[in-house]
């Protein structure tokens, strides 16, 4: 693994030290992360990719604060996550953290624009959601209701969601997993644009080992922990992937 010396402690925006999870149902424990340790810069778009079961999905959990790590510091900003209380910890989800899934959790008896504008009553400040629904590309849909609208629509309407508040951090969960060839690639090209003109952070869970080729940064979760990161000094645009 070569040290990239471009990146540095001033933008370093998420640190995880020797973090563990473990889950304990009844008298059943299972170990889903074990020393993690992982960096994350600022506007780097990151992939996690890994087999079924590997722990990608719990350390995006992680770094979102939708979870508590067992052991282990998370740094977010200079930030101990770890350390928050629930309160605290639910005020930087609120400002800090946007989350887009693979099924869009659009409220069915709002607009789009509706369904954008009700990240309002988390109490955090957001831009003119007309805007965000420009940036894509929807707002001539902003007053259809999600049935109205394709799978590709409905998950930009759920970008549009994500971005409204301006975090620092987007986490995507499969992002493109219920969309067809074509309109993954429209999606994955507007998550790609908020890291490279709006300078955000994403980071992408996938299966799909062809996305590594957009990424800046490629981790490889195994059994629970980080077995390897790889950086792409000429991330392809999401148009020119061929599946």
């Amino acid at each position: 693994m070569e040290q990239d010396l471009s990146r540095t402690n001033d933008n370093l925006l998420i640190k995880f030290e020797n973090v563990g999870k473990i889950y304990q149902t009844g008298q059943i424990t299972y170990e889903a992360l074990k020393n993690v340790n992982l960096e994350v810069y600022e506007g780097e778009l990151v992939v996690l990719l890994g087999p079924s079961g590997a722990g990608k999905s719990t350390l995006l959990n992680l770094l979102g604060g939708l979870d508590g790590a067992s052991s282990g510091n998370i740094f977010f900003a200079g930030e101990n996550i770890a350390e928050f209380d629930d309160k605290r910890l639910g005020q930087f989800r609120a400002k800090d953290v946007g989350i887009i899934f693979q099924f869009y959790n659009l409220v069915p008896t709002l607009t789009a624009i509706e369904n954008v504008d009700i990240i309002r009553e988390l109490g955090v400040e957001i831009m003119d959601p007309l805007k965000a629904l420009e940036l894509v590309g929807l707002a001539d849909r902003k007053d259809n209701f999600p049935a109205q609208l394709s799978g590709g629509q409905q998950q930009r309407i759920s970008i549009a969601r994500a971005i409204v508040k301006r975090p620092r951090l987007l986490l995507c969960d499969e992002p493109t997993g219920a969309l067809d060839t074509g309109t993954s690639r429209e999606v994955l090209k507007l998550l790609q644009d908020q890291s490279r003109v709006h300078k955000k952070t994403v980071v992408m869970v996938t299966h799909n080992n062809l996305f590594a080729d957009i990424a800046d940064k490629v981790v490889y979760v195994k059994n629970g922990t980080v077995v390897d990161v790889v950086h792409n000094d000429n991330p392809k645009d999401a148009f020119e992937l061929d599946w």
